[in-house]
């Protein structure tokens, strides 16, 4: 998410603390190496991509980092037949210039939604709710809730007027960045304003959405949301590294993650930041290995039926070229997954049918540059050079 502007809803949102030094940090070397050849499979040869193309590749990510003031990164890349690329370069720590690790612990924001709403298709196919049931038959309370399904929810078609907009959430959250939120909370600033659309109507980004398919996977599994997410979804994809956190914490290693959403409109230190106000739309914890191995999970529907993953990739248009959205899932030319931002840090999981092939970009800052996710600069970047044919447009979060 972004700084709650009327311009811009995001994955994931804001908080304040205290003010620190500007971002932009000296290039650091890439970490190398080792680093290189940890993640790579058997498909994946461990001499990487070969010495041209991974120069290209450092000299771009290098570019897009220093040209974005994006303090530290990590990026992984894993192309079935051509090889493997795994670098971490810049910094974790402003102040110390500790060097970027690429077993780093990072918040993935809105890739939370891939995970709770998975979740929620488990509970489809196990035959206790249906997709097209409505929100009010689970949940009480909710706007136009007798005509919104559960699946309107899913693809962000809804019209319920996204909480993170609301001035008061806004204020609420960026001057008490370890408040701890509840789910129904969180719904009230929303529920203050008027649907923005009719249900089926229209592509809106919307937190809204995935808290109450949250309550509704709790309320149907008669479990906590993080239970039923780590017993049903994380367990069974073998995802030991990937938490949704009770409260503030926070496994090490993790690079500082610095924003700019703050009401002094300085940059943030946000490491610490209470994640609740994100709950089941992007509270989650996750690294390097574990993102690569979801980003091959969710595209290709291992945890779920092949009639329930069908529908899931069933997308529609957004709005932004090259990119459509489908049930907690995003196509951008060829590129199957999510992003996710919330305040210090902004990720990238991506999979590519096509090419069987995977991308995961990890940084530890929120802070655009002129008006774009550095993420999407990066993930671009990337792509513009391995696969031109297919170059990751971008997210589906307006700018």
């Amino acid at each position: 998410m972004r700084r709650i502007r009327s311009r811009r809803l995001l994955a994931a949102t804001l908080l304040v603390a205290s003010v620190l030094a500007p971002t932009a940090t000296a290039p650091a070397a890439p970490a190398r190496a080792a680093t290189a050849d940890r993640h790579g499979g058997e498909d994946c040869p461990p001499d990487g991509l070969g010495p041209e193309l991974t120069a290209r590749l450092d000299e771009a990510i290098e570019n897009v980092r220093t040209g974005a003031g994006i303090p530290g990164v990590v990026v992984g890349l894993w192309m079935p037949g051509r090889g493997s690329y795994v670098r971490a370069t810049g910094v974790a720590n402003t102040a110390t210039g500790a060097p970027m690790r690429a077993d780093s612990y990072v918040r993935i924001g809105s890739e939370t939604k891939t995970f709770t709403v998975t979740a929620l298709l488990e509970l489809v196919d196990d035959g206790r709710i249906r997709l097209d049931d409505p929100v009010s038959a689970h949940i009480a309370g909710v706007p136009n809730g007798d005509r919104i399904t559960l699946r309107h929810l899913a693809e962000m078609r809804s019209g319920l007027f996204p909480y993170t907009s609301d001035p008061d959430f806004t204020r609420d959250l960026l001057s008490d960045p370890q408040r701890v939120f509840t789910p129904y909370e969180l719904l009230a600033y929303g529920y203050r304003h008027a649907n923005t659309s009719e249900p089926g109507e229209r592509f809106q980004y919307s937190n809204s959405n995935l808290v109450l398919l949250g309550l509704v996977i709790e309320k149907v599994s008669g479990t906590r949301l993080a239970d039923f997410v780590h017993r049903r979804v994380l367990r069974p994809a073998h995802l030991r590294n990937t938490l949704f956190p009770k409260g503030d914490e926070f496994p090490r290693p993790h690079p500082r993650g610095y924003t700019d959403q703050t009401l002094s409109g300085g940059i943030a230190d946000a490491t610490d930041w209470n994640p609740s106000w994100a709950w089941a739309a992007g509270a989650m914890i996750s690294n390097l290995h574990d993102l690569r191995r979801w980003a091959g999970v969710l595209a290709t529907g291992e945890l779920l039926s092949p009639a329930t993953q069908a529908q899931r990739l069933r997308t529609l248009p957004t709005g932004f070229p090259g990119t459509g959205y489908g049930l907690g899932i995003f196509e951008t030319n060829g590129w199957i997954g999510h992003n996710g931002s919330l305040p210090g840090y902004e990720t990238v999981t991506v999979y590519l049918p096509a090419r069987k092939a995977t991308l995961v970009v990890m940084i530890n800052t929120d802070a655009t540059s002129r008006g774009q996710e550095p993420s999407t600069l990066l993930a671009r970047a990337i792509t513009e050079i391995v696969t031109p044919d297919n170059v990751y447009a971008g997210a589906v979060q307006p700018s």
